[in-house]
């Protein structure tokens, strides 16, 4: 059940990820290919290692960018994400990285990208047995990522996490900004630098809060998308009803740009003159402590949010039924 795996999310981090069927070293590029919740983790990582080039790959095939050039790709691993191990887009980015003699790597449960990679050869981690939807499951994918990358001391500090991390701490608060969100389309606003964090608020909030959600990154905001909620268009103006039917939700990490953090201020009381809901969410912490902090207060808020709709947070059968219509 959803809740109790976001209750025991810290349990995650007891998972010690081992490279089985082959070795990886000397990496320092990396395109991580998956889909949905198989594939946050890699923009955490992106946020803690901001030296190496990551590039997070959501289609099929490889970015194009690479080319048939090998040389010019040499140091470049490619990671296949796929909790199932059978989503399409994984499996065909598996085989265009084969195809083009990439060195490849994959990390899920089970299914068919486990099997491929034993048959060929190819390094692989498998997650433990248990069985969690894949966006809640990110605590293993991000360790399975930072020992692909050699980090063992930001694994050794995740591992921390098992003891002094609480999601329980956080449910009454997140259930609380369920409540403000009921009747709204939730926006998620956060740094440039901490894009991944409102990105995977927007997927959980689609995904177990079943509403749609946005989310977008200052300050490049500050430049195009908040004049569309503009006095103009919004309810202080009393102009079209529709654009009172959103609720932001401000990120603020205090250890970004200063001037990000005045934009933060500035722009909460920018909307809230005119007539919009806004919660500002001040991460706690050191860096690892304040990122799953983010994240487990995403999970709370979208299952509260569910519920206190009458929904089902744990099935996505739309997207159970799309999968059936494409095959």
């Amino acid at each position: 059940m959803i809740y109790e795996d976001i209750k025991n999310f810290q349990k995650q981090f007891s998972f010690r990820p081992a490279i089985e069927n082959g070795e990886l070293q000397g990496f320092r590029k990396f395109i991580v290919a998956g889909m949905g919740g198989s594939n946050l983790a890699a923009d955490l990582v992106k946020i803690l290692r901001p030296d190496l080039e990551i590039v997070v790959h959501r289609d099929y095939g490889l970015p194009e960018y690479l080319g048939e050039d090998l040389p010019a790709q040499a140091g470049t691993l490619v990671v296949l994400s796929s909790y199932s191990g059978n989503t399409e887009e994984a499996i065909d980015a598996y085989r265009e990285a084969g195809r083009r003699n990439l060195p490849r790597v994959t990390i899920g449960a089970d299914g068919e990208l486990l099997a491929l990679a034993k048959e060929d050869g190819v390094p692989y981690i498998k997650f433990p047995g248990d069985k969690i939807q894949p966006r809640v499951a990110i605590g293993w994918s991000f360790l399975a990522l930072l020992k692909i990358i050699g980090d063992e001391k930001l694994l050794k500090d995740a591992a921390n996490l098992a003891e002094t991390l609480n999601p329980s701490d956080w449910e009454d608060e997140s259930k609380k900004l369920a409540g403000e969100l009921k009747n709204f389309t939730p926006v998620i606003y956060a740094s440039n630098r901490n894009k991944g964090l409102s990105y995977i608020w927007k997927i959980v909030l689609n995904e177990t809060g079943k509403v749609p959600a946005f989310a977008n990154v200052l300050p490049e905001l500050n430049h195009n998308e908040m004049t569309g909620f503009s006095a103009e268009g919004g309810s202080a103006s009393g102009g079209d009803t529709h654009f009172r039917n959103f609720f932001f939700v401000l990120l603020k990490d205090n250890d970004d740009n200063p001037r990000i953090l005045k934009r933060i201020d500035v722009l909460k009381d920018l909307y809230e003159k005119r007539g919009f809901g806004v919660e500002i969410l001040e991460f706690r912490g050191q860096p690892l402590q304040k990122i799953f902090f983010s994240v487990v207060m995403a999970n709370w808020t979208a299952y509260y949010l569910a519920k206190s709709r009458g929904l089902e947070p744990e099935a996505v059968p739309m997207v159970e039924e799309f999968k059936k219509l494409i095959k």
